[in-house]
């Protein structure tokens, strides 16, 4: 056991970041399934029964993609700064796919909770504002395609396919799917 211990120990914060992030990719996936369905035609009239589930999504997102970005804080190998982590373009490491990450992050961590101001902002400008939330979650998914450690592996492009998929068909559905005849 001590043995394993000493070989992670060098990058737990590594490590930590991977996992956040894959998290991060799931829940948010997930979590924009789910909100896609709210205001969808397949639940019809069912929408608030998925609201709870839809905020812990969001709020659990929101969670991982703090421990992904802070967990690098203590990378033995990278050593960025908050800074780096933080602001789109500071950071040396693949500048362009981490500014990616970065911006998607930001638009998840400011949109998500601008549920809780939706009264404040209005009904109308929160449901335009929140549609960029989907902007976010594909930026997310570029960045983690182009930046991501496994990007190349198979079970990882597998893991995005099967979570991003449904989403994807659902704003499809939602975005391009002709109204119904009145």
């Amino acid at each position: 056991m001590t043995a394993l211990a000493t070989n992670v120990s060098p990058h737990l914060f590594w490590i930590t970041s991977r996992a956040a992030g894959t998290a991060a990719l799931f829940l948010s996936s997930a979590g924009v399934s789910v909100g896609l369905l709210m205001g969808g035609r397949l639940v019809r009239g069912k929408g608030a029964d998925l609201r709870p589930l839809h905020e812990a999504l969001s709020l659990a997102t929101i969670a991982a993609l703090l421990v992904h970005g802070l967990a690098l804080l203590g990378d033995s190998y990278l050593h960025p700064s908050l800074l780096d982590v933080a602001v789109p373009f500071a950071g040396s490491y693949k500048t362009g796919w981490t500014s990616l990450g970065i911006v998607a992050a930001w638009g998840l961590i400011l949109l998500g909770p601008s549920y809780y101001l939706r009264r404040l902002i209005g009904q109308r400008r929160w449901t335009k504002m929140h549609r960029f939330t989907a902007l976010a979650w594909i930026l997310g998914i570029v960045h983690a395609l182009g930046e991501g450690t496994d990007a190349h592996s198979a079970w990882f492009v597998l893991m995005i396919a099967a979570s991003t998929i449904p989403a994807i068909v659902l704003l499809f559905l939602r975005n391009f799917q002709a109204s119904p005849a009145k």
